[in-house]
Parts: C-alpha cells; sequence; structure tokens
C-alpha cells in the first residue's frame, strides 16, 4: 500500500508511522530523515538543504520533492511505502502527485490523525528532558518518581524551548494554515480517512488498521 500519513504536532504521527510500516511491511519515509541523511552525506542536494536549514528557512518544495521522488524509487519501496509528515501543503501534495503519475502509480489513502488542540498543548506542554542524559519524561503520561528529578540520573529536568504553550499553540496555527487545505484536497480525491488520536498507540493503531480495511489482529 502507498500511504501518507498528516497530523497536528503531538499527534503521535513518528510513533504511529513506525508501527503501521511495520504492519503494512513497508518503509516510513519522512522529510526530516531525508534532510538529515542527505546533509550527513554532504552532498550536493545535502549542501542545498543545510543552507536552508541553517539560516532557519523552510527547505524549498521543489527541493524537498526531489529528495522524497528519489527515495519512493528506491527498491524497498517499490511495493509500497508510508510518507510520515509529507506532503504538509496542497503544493507538496502535487509535486508528489506529479512524481506518482510519472511512475505510473497513485496513492491508496490518506491518514489524517485528529486530536483537539487541547490536547495537543497537554501533550507537548507536559513533556521535560534531562540535559545531562536525555531522558524523556512527560510530567501526565510518565512522571518521574521524584518531581522535576531524572529517574536515571537524578539531574533536573527542564522544558525545552519549543515545548512552551506559546510554541505549541503557534505550531497549530502554521498546522491550521499550510495543512488544513489538505483535507479538503485529499477528501476531493476519496483519499482521506479521518482517525481519532486519542488514547494509547494500540488504540490509535486498530483504528488506522480499521480505516485503512486491514481487518482485526
Amino acid at each position: 500500500m502507498r500511504i501518507v500519513l498528516i497530523g497536528p504536532p503531538g499527534a503521535g504521527k513518528g510513533t504511529q508511522a513506525r508501527v503501521l510500516a511495520g504492519l503494512l511491511a513497508v518503509p516510513a519515509i519522512s522529510s526530516g530523515d531525508l534532510f538529515r541523511a542527505e546533509t550527513s552525506r554532504g552532498s550536493a542536494l545535502g549542501e542545498l538543504v543545510r543552507r536552508h536549514t541553517d539560516a532557519g528557512e523552510l527547505v524549498p518544495d521543489e527541493l524537498t520533492a526531489t529528495l522524497v521522488t528519489r527515495r519512493l524509487r528506491e527498491p524497498d519501496a517499490a511495493d509500497g511505502f508510508l510518507l510520515d509528515g509529507y506532503p504538509r501543503t496542497v503544493g507538496q501534495s502535487e509535486l508528489l502527485e506529479r512524481a506518482l503519475d510519472e511512475d505510473g502509480t497513485v496513492l491508496d489513502a490518506v491518514i489524517a490523525l485528529d486530536l483537539p488542540d487541547d490536547e495537543i498543548v497537554r501533550r507537548l506542554t507536559g513533556r521535560r528532558v534531562c540535559p545531562a542524559c536525555g531522558t524523556t519524561v512527560h510530567t501526565v503520561f510518565s512522571p518521574p518518581r521524584v518531581p522535576d528529578r531524572c529517574d536515571g540520573c537524578a539531574g533536573p529536568l527542564v522544558r525545552r524551548a519549543d515545548d512552551t504553550e506559546e510554541t505549541v499553540l503557534r505550531r497549530l496555527a502554521v498546522y491550521a494554515e499550510q495543512t488544513v487545505p489538505l483535507l479538503r484536497w485529499y477528501t476531493d480525491r476519496e483519499l482521506l480517512r479521518p482517525v481519532d488520536a486519542t488514547g494509547t498507540v494500540p488504540e490509535v493503531c486498530d483504528r488506522m488498521r480499521s480505516a485503512l480495511s486491514l481487518g482485526a489482529r
């Protein structure tokens, strides 16, 4: 199957992408991973990516599409793939559709994870990290044994700068402006499969299976 997985920040796309890709036996592909791999490789494309990211700019759609299309044409993606968080805009969707048309393939479905804004804020603002050892906890879902202290090394836990409520709300505003229009775009193509992203990872996975008509485990 050829699947796109989209959703707001905090909806669990990365986790669910790994679970669903394993279930379907296809590679999970994210543009962020492609950017990092190409940059570390030191290629000409990687240098272009680095120039934009170092300047705090978004990587242009055409460059992103080039990297994604090349990845989709690798042997392990011949029988299917799961795109995690790409495309993010209608423009990127058009580029992806054009590339698939050139290869004589089409998407089978687009899973859209849905999560209320207040739950997203609760998930992301509750995250804490230990600068000393890298341990990550959550004040609600996986609280440390001692408040504000790492279970591993007893170091102080801190909130990342991008996990403040102000930053989370700004990310949600960007998602609403750039990505929400994709829901209508894919609905018009009869590809959209909305999935409730509340609950545990297995619960959400079961809903994705149902949306894809994969049957029970």
